[in-house]
């Protein structure tokens, strides 16, 4: 092939010459070299079924056929959580985040941004109130993003190398932090108590040592567990000189203190239950939150916003906190690299906590508990089905089907016949807690929909379907 057909006239650096040199600075032979990071089990390992070049209204059709096999959780009963949940959005989340003044994930800038640098400013002072912490940041693309800077910081400030993480961590969450951490950090796991389902204190004991940065540990867990050992892990953590990292899923601190209360030095979590639609490959947003510390505010590498009085009286504006720490204004020398924001879902989670206040989110968790509660106790009524742990849980619960003789698998396809979305598998994740899978109960689910799944769970355990169901 004639090299000078591969030169794209809006496509930089497609110019052969150009690609030989670059990628002799590099140190690589192909472009397709700089891909051999990613692991196979990521990569699709054949050639895309691409449609043939279509007209704009052929792509169209095209785009919407393949649109309409997608079934949705207003079509379906959806059980399904593991990370991004189903949750009310009330109206006003779409209304205020949908307006052309707000609707972009950036930030703009002081001279010419002042409506949304307030609204990110309201945002933060309500999350803020919810962690009962001083200082949030503007969110990050994800949960798993904001643990792991929430862990780079933390080794910054302590000048150690290594975390400890809990065993029973999501296992797309952990791919993220090791990827994100790596190569200046390592990672070592904690065990969870196979009965409990909380943090094994005497194994966190055997690990932490001088060159742990944190412990990092998530409240509730990713199985659901309320970790009642918070205080416990974080003076063990304090008493290494380590720093103590919560992850938090903040739907639940209506009901449950804040991790603040209990010795975080650091908390983040994830935004989506805060006013967030489910999306595939979207709607999702991380927070960082902490005291007002120097050395805790110097070391994030995104923005802050604050408010300060002009020379008007009782006017103000709203601009950024040591806007000289940021990756922004330290580009290649910056700690951390931090590009585009998702500032949208910081308003929209703004516009949710305004809106509910804290009688609303003390209403919104004790719903989702007692709701959550009443679904796993007629589950654990089902002849060869239980619910692992003893301990209390918050949205989400481990429903062991192993006794039924049955797979998740098998048992999640025979509900989705009848219309409803089984949990997460946990199956392949966590081989010791054999066919269990991950369910979650939100404030949406509905009476009806809870016993419709008792019912077809009955029906595909044991081959009887309860008529009526009580407890």
């Amino acid at each position: 092939m004639n090299d000078r057909k591969q030169v794209h006239p809006y496509i930089p650096n497609t110019v052969p010459d150009v690609q030989r040199q670059m990628l002799d600075e590099i140190g690589v032979q192909r472009v397709e070299d700089l891909y051999n990071i990613i692991p196979d089990s990521l990569k699709l390992n054949r050639k895309m079924d691409l449609p043939p070049a279509l007209g704009e209204y052929e792509l169209t059709r095209y785009v919407d056929g393949m649109l309409t096999k997608n079934t949705s959780t207003r079509e379906v009963a959806s059980f399904l959580g593991a990370g991004c949940w189903p949750h009310f959005i009330p109206a006003v989340c779409d209304e205020v985040n949908q307006r052309s003044e707000f609707v972009t994930a950036y930030a703009g800038e002081p001279y010419e941004d002042h409506g949304r640098f307030q609204a990110l400013f309201e945002y933060q002072s309500l999350m803020a109130e919810l962690v009962d912490m001083d200082v949030v940041n503007v969110p990050t693309f994800d949960w798993p993003q904001a643990a792991s800077t929430s862990l780079r910081m933390a080794a910054r400030i302590t000048g150690r190398n290594r975390v400890l993480l809990p065993q029973n961590i999501d296992a797309d969450k952990l791919m993220i932090i090791a990827n994100y951490i790596t190569p200046d950090l390592s990672y070592t796991l904690v065990n969870y108590n196979g009965a409990t389902g909380e943090l094994d204190l005497a194994d966190l004991q055997t690990k932490l040592n001088g060159d742990v940065a944190a412990v990092y540990f998530e409240n509730p867990t990713f199985l659901g567990i309320i970790e009642s050992q918070g205080q416990q892990i974080a003076d063990l953590a304090h008493e290494a000189g380590a720093l103590c990292v919560v992850g938090v899923d903040p739907s639940s601190l209506g009901v449950l203190k804040p991790p603040s209360q209990y010795g975080a030095d650091i908390v983040c979590g994830e935004l989506q239950p805060l006013g967030m639609h489910m999306n595939y490959g979207g709607g999702q947003a991380g927070f960082i939150a902490t005291r007002d510390e120097e050395k805790f505010v110097m070391e994030y590498p995104s923005r802050l916003f604050g408010i300060a009085p002009t020379i008007v009286e009782g006017e103000y504006g709203f601009g950024d906190v040591a806007y000289e720490r940021t990756s922004f204004a330290l580009r290649e020398k910056g700690k951390e690299s931090v590009g585009t924001q998702t500032a949208l879902w910081g308003i929209t989670a703004g516009v949710y906590l305004a809106l509910l206040g804290p009688h609303g989110m003390q209403e919104l968790g004790q719903t989702i508990m007692q709701k959550s509660q009443y679904t796993a106790q007629l589950l654990s009524k089902i002849e060869g089905v239980s619910v692992r742990f003893q301990s209390p849980f918050f949205k989400e619960f481990v429903v062991d089907f192993t006794g039924t003789g049955k797979k998740v698998a098998d048992i999640h396809e025979e509900l989705l016949a009848v219309g409803i979305q089984g949990g997460k598998d946990l199956s392949g994740e966590f081989p010791e807690l054999g066919e269990s899978a991950l369910y979650c109960v939100t404030e949406v689910h509905t009476q009806e929909q809870i016993e419709r799944l008792i019912s077809a769970i009955s029906l595909c355990a044991t081959g009887s379907a309860k008529g009526s169901v009580s407890v």
